[in-house]
């Protein structure tokens, strides 16, 4: 029975929060607009702050913004009254998050940001406020119920909501792309999953050129020192004519005698399938699978008959891409 009760506590505070989201769709207008506009022109830094559980939240809408291109972090609004107003310069966006709009810790941020004309976008609730009055640009948030009466809970949600909205709109204005996103996120797994076959390709000496016109007994000594596998056959040109697999050599010396007096172009697969530097690793391990085929010859769109580099999938694996 009291597990029961804790469920249904659970599905009252997700339904009101939900609730307060439906709501919150409703009142968006043009001053959403107009702070996404205002974000995204900023040529310096965005700085939030709030007090108390809203300050939590301008902690997480700072991260996302700068994760997507938008420099921008949090100050303490305690903090700020002691010296870190001098974090905060005329050509930076403040942003002040508050329910009330009435927090006294704000009022010094607010004096300081409208004395010196530094845009100010206020996320309130109440619109006869400090905080209201003093934005220029007003995101004015519909009053909710909050969970048990008096915790903040719906209000942070749609504070949190409002700021979600407001980094992916502003990505989506500054046309933030996804090599982008992977240059601000080399770490983790959606770092690794939006690497290119350029961020991990083997190039310059490493690659195993060989000319097509050489002995198959000269060719063998390059593909043992470069330890890769495969031989990438160019003519005098340096275009790519072909590739050479340890596993052709096997069946070559299996079925020809005297078959290393051969020259590698009597042996090699013409026309080996090869993948731009641009695209994703990921995207190189599935036509590898589906091929059922260990390496790719990498290449230059503008260029595709000039290998620049060798992917092998030893070395995507290794680096985590799925």
């Amino acid at each position: 029975m009291k597990n029961k009760k804790f469920i249904s506590t659970a599905k009252e505070v997700i339904n009101l929060e939900i609730k307060a989201l439906q709501n919150l769709k409703k009142h968006i207008n043009h001053s959403f607009n107009e702070a996404v506009i205002q974000i995204s022109k900023c040529q310096s830094k965005v700085i939030l702050c709030g007090v108390g559980k809203s300050g939590l939240i301008a902690s997480k809408i700072a991260a996302t913004l700068a994760s997507v291109g938008t420099p921008s972090f949090s100050i303490s609004a305690s903090e700020a009254s002691h010296g870190d107003l001098g974090m905060i310069s005329k050509k930076d966006i403040l942003i002040l998050i508050s329910n009330s709009g009435e927090t006294e810790e704000l009022k010094n941020i607010i004096q300081y940001a409208n004395r010196n004309k530094i845009l100010l976008i206020g996320i309130i609730s109440k619109k006869d406020s400090v905080l209201y009055r003093a934005a220029d640009i007003k995101l004015l948030l519909p009053k909710v119920n909050e969970a048990g009466g008096i915790v903040p809970t719906s209000s942070t949600t749609s504070q949190l909501a409002i700021g979600d909205a407001l980094a992916i709109s502003t990505m989506k204005y500054k046309k933030f792309g996804k090599m982008d996103f992977k240059k601000l996120h080399p770490a983790g797994s959606l770092g690794a999953q939006l690497k290119s076959v350029e961020d991990i390709m083997i190039k310059g000496k490493a690659i195993p050129f060989v000319n097509e016109n050489l002995q198959v007994k000269k060719a063998l000594k390059i593909l043992t020192e470069k330890k890769l596998g495969i031989l990438i056959v160019i003519n005098k040109n340096r275009k790519t004519v072909g590739i050479i697999t340890d596993g052709q050599i096997r069946r070559s010396n299996q079925k020809k005698l005297n078959f290393i007096y051969l020259t590698v172009k009597e042996i090699m697969t013409k026309k080996p399938i090869s993948i731009d530097k641009n695209e994703l690793a990921a995207k190189a391990l599935s036509l590898m699978n589906s091929k059922k085929i260990t390496s790719l010859l990498v290449s230059n769109k503008n260029n595709p008959s000039k290998t620049i580099g060798v992917i092998h999938v030893h070395t995507i694996l290794q680096s985590n891409i799925s």
